[in-house]
């Protein structure tokens, strides 16, 4: 309606000038200038309707598609997240909504009201005088050939852009992630010349698209000053040899410059069009990938689960990896004992624990709780049985009682501090005066390596599940408050299966079970004193922690 109403206007401006002013008649001219206000309001009206209803549009949009990916992502196992890696997921995530919540927003403004006022204008100076529409026929395609062959060079430079962004994120979030580290061993001025590289790289790649669209602007301006020239001196002729009014020459030439100025609305648009469009395909990259690990069409969902764990001759190697990371192992873990999993680094430990609680999926064999191979459970319920603490204790911002609440969202404040109590916590969150409103930085920065772990160990005691799986979990702790958690731990594990990967003796001594991995490969299974008898690895393993020191 904004649009035909500005149309509209040009043609009672003719009429006011040949019927009102050439003709002297003033009523005539007061009747039609009343009718231009009232066109003029309906048209202000219109408009800003038509703004507010798009940026309503293009914001929602925003919002939808951020939400649809976070809600995405966050099913994603470990495999897909490393293909993408983080900083490109946020960069999608963030600056590519942005793009497309852009775009969408001059659309519903802009590109919209282009087509309507181009075809509504020829019609409309057509309508006005036939004899110069061939004017029309120059300067449009002409006008439209020149834009789409600078936008067809900036489609690539956008996608080179929107990569850049992505190196410029991984770097930053490298050197914060990495300060100590940086500082540790004086690395600052690499780190220096490394931001410096791809931020020029960002920087120049920006101003080659910057370039381009540069000239967009004069180019259009250019041709429509040259056209406006053109139609004046033309129909200056016409006027003169008594084929056209005055009056209708003005509204043509109105007409003419609403058709260029909705040509230039929309090369504006087109500006923006390649970014978005390469934005858009990062986007459904993300959203066509479909996660590796889901619950399957009537996946179980048992009413309880004992946590019963068995892997029967279970292989597992990454994609593209040349070798297996462990092969053909087998063991069993039987709720009410503790399995301890001791070998040299790298030799699979972790990614064991990770395909009981489905981080990945065996590539061979099987992986079962209670019986049930894990890929036949349905995920919630498998991870709502399991309470995971990883070697690093990731701790969310908020305060530690919202941390622990991770655990058990209902937890009552007792049920806090009991689990504090469990993994030696207590201490030192009873010491600050917030207690358990304490203050969490990002990452549980403000707090030491072993505090960290000890609240990690928290998080998962205070669910009380029926498995736990400790990945090195006790490494940062000292001797004795090793000692101690564990001590606790027995009792409000007592009746669970509870799985420990270390590489203290002291930690794994006790276990009821211990399985030594070697290259991918089980070599031993017993308690600590039969594996000093029948297991080289394991006998090696203690010798080194000096832990069997004088015994034969």
């Amino acid at each position: 309606i904004s649009s035909l109403a500005t149309l509209y206007l040009p043609t009672v401006n003719a009429a006011i000038i040949d019927d009102g002013v050439a003709q002297g008649d003033l009523g005539r001219i007061v009747e039609l200038g009343a009718v231009m206000l009232a066109v003029t309001a309906l048209q202000v009206v219109c408009a800003i309707g038509a703004v507010y209803f798009g940026s309503r549009a293009s914001m929602s949009v925003g919002r939808d598609l951020r939400s649809a990916i976070f809600h995405h992502v966050t099913g994603f196992s470990a495999q897909e997240t490393a293909r993408f890696g983080a900083p490109s997921l946020l960069t999608r995530t963030t600056n590519d909504v942005q793009q497309i919540q852009l775009l969408v927003q001059l659309t519903c403004t802009m590109l919209i009201t282009a087509p309507i006022m181009s075809v509504g204008g020829i019609f409309m100076a057509i309508h006005q005088d036939a004899g110069l529409s061939w004017l029309l026929l120059i300067s449009v395609p002409l006008l439209a050939v020149t834009n789409y062959w600078i936008v067809s060079h900036l489609l690539p430079i956008f996608r080179r852009l929107q990569r850049q962004i992505d190196g410029i994120n991984r770097v930053m979030r490298e050197q914060l992630t990495g300060l100590r580290v940086v500082r540790a061993f004086a690395r600052e001025p690499f780190e220096r010349t490394r931001f410096a590289e791809t931020n020029s790289a960002l920087s120049d790649t920006a101003l080659e698209a910057g370039r381009w669209q540069a000239l967009m602007l004069p180019v259009t301006t250019l041709v429509i000053n040259v056209s406006s020239v053109a139609l004046i001196w033309f129909g200056g002729m016409r006027i003169d040899a008594g084929e056209m009014q005055v009056g209708s020459l003005i509204a043509f030439l109105s007409y003419f410059m609403q058709i260029l100025l909705a040509v230039l609305m929309a090369t504006f648009i087109l500006v923006i069009i390649p970014r978005a469009s390469v934005c858009a395909e990062r986007i459904t990259e993300v959203l066509d990938t479909e996660p590796a690990i889901t619950s399957r069409a009537g996946a179980a969902r048992p009413h309880s689960i004992a946590g019963e764990i068995r892997l029967e001759s279970a292989t597992f190697s990454y994609e593209g990896a040349d070798r297996p990371v462990f092969q053909d192992v087998s063991l069993t873990a039987l709720p009410g004992s503790t399995t301890a999993i001791v070998g040299s680094t790298g030799s699979g430990k972790s990614t064991l624990l990770s395909l009981v609680c489905r981080m990945y999926d065996v590539t061979g064999g099987s992986v079962s709780v209670d019986g049930i191979d894990v890929r036949d459970f349905d995920i919630e319920r498998l991870w709502a049985a399991i309470g995971l603490v990883p070697q690093r204790g990731y701790l969310f911002s908020g305060t530690v009682a919202d941390n622990l609440r991770y655990g058990k969202s209902d937890a009552d404040d007792e049920e806090m501090w009991d689990a504090l109590r469990v993994a030696a916590a207590d201490d030192f969150v009873a010491a600050h005066p917030d207690g358990l409103q304490m203050q969490v930085a990002q990452a549980g920065m403000n707090f030491s390596g072993g505090q960290r772990q000890r609240l990690a160990i928290a998080r998962a005691v205070i669910r009380r599940p029926a498995i736990y799986l400790f990945d090195d979990a006790f490494s940062a702790l000292d001797v004795h408050t090793d000692a101690r958690v564990r001590a606790a731990l027995r009792d409000v594990s007592a009746d669970a299966t509870v799985v420990i990967v270390s590489q203290r003796i002291s930690t794994v001594a006790e276990a009821d079970q211990i399985v030594v991995i070697d290259d991918g490969r089980v070599v031993g299974a017993g308690t600590h004193d039969q594996l000093l008898r029948t297991c080289d690895q394991y006998r090696e393993f203690a010798d080194s922690q000096s832990v069997n020191a004088g015994q034969p």
